[in-house]
């Protein structure tokens, strides 16, 4: 009688969409400094939402006032988390960049759970901003407090988008709230972004096609496929290594080599997440992003 079988490994799946997405903001860092972070945004949320639309093809009949809500906050912060995250990347290497934004679904993490052994995380957490904010190592005036101010900002951005996205999640069927939400967010970066427009060349469509790819529908698609055999508190833990990633995809990508504090505090932020989520603390899993 045949059997069935579960992916081979769905840890593979989500390191790959986690590799994925890192790899996809690496390549954001190429294509910021040619058309400004608010262009490459709304060019990589143009052919997501277009590839995504197509995929999911959602109805838009018969959905309560509740779900169109649920999905306009989720495109909200889907949208202004990518323009916070993208501008941060003008100023910092990518994986100070993801260890300062990742603090927002950490802080979610940590409300949500409430223990005791959690305060050791706040604290390991703390300590890894500090270091690899470099604030210790150079002058206060020369800290790039603006870069991490947006990366920060990305990290609120993106807990509000865990919260979102449970209810999307609950309020519509398969990826079809996140392919709306995905259409919001391209309505809230194209203000913005059609004033690059005339710096569009054909590298950096191509570019943007390649961000769409790598950094939302691949590591989404995977991301469902893994969650339907990983448990939240699993999946979690894996997430804690997207600051991680972050700093091999710049290294390889972009050439960005961080000093042996920022090294450390990173892997402090990592602990911390272990810490957090570890123990089932995260009750909507923190879906990748950046």
């Amino acid at each position: 009688m045949a059997t069935t079988r579960a992916p081979a490994s769905p840890l593979l799946l989500v390191l790959t969409a986690v590799v994925s997405v890192q790899f996809g903001g690496a390549l954001a860092a190429t294509l910021v400094p040619e058309i400004g972070a608010a262009g490459s945004v709304t060019l990589r949320l143009l052919f997501a939402t277009a590839i995504l639309l197509g995929l999911a093809r959602p109805s838009l009949r018969g959905q309560s006032p509740v779900a169109w809500r649920t999905v306009i906050a989720f495109g909200l912060a889907l949208g202004l988390m990518n323009l916070a995250f993208y501008a941060s990347l003008e100023h910092l290497p990518i994986g100070v960049a993801v260890t300062v934004e990742f603090l927002g679904p950490l802080t979610l993490a940590t409300v949500l759970a409430r223990r005791a052994r959690d305060l050791l995380a706040v604290v390991a957490a703390a300590i890894g901003v500090v270091l690899i904010s470099r604030a210790l190592e150079v002058p206060l005036g020369t800290v790039e407090w603006t870069g991490l101010g947006l990366a920060a900002a990305a990290g609120a951005c993106w807990a509000a988008y865990i919260l979102a996205s449970g209810r999307a999640g609950r309020e519509f069927a398969s990826f079809d709230g996140l392919a709306l939400a995905m259409a919001v967010a391209l309505v809230v970066s194209l203000p913005l972004g059609l004033r690059s427009v005339p710096d569009w060349s054909g590298g950096a469509v191509v570019k943007g096609l390649g961000i769409a790819v790598l950094s939302s529908v691949l590591p989404y698609s995977l991301e469902l496929a893994a969650l339907r055999h990983l448990s939240a508190r699993v999946f979690g833990i894996l997430l804690s290594l997207e600051p991680a990633a972050a700093a091999l995809a710049g290294f390889l990508v972009l050439h960005q080599r961080l000093t042996g504090r920022q090294l450390l505090g990173m892997g402090l932020v990592v602990l911390a997440s272990v810490l957090v989520m570890g123990a089932g603390g995260c009750k909507e899993p923190a879906t990748s992003t950046g």
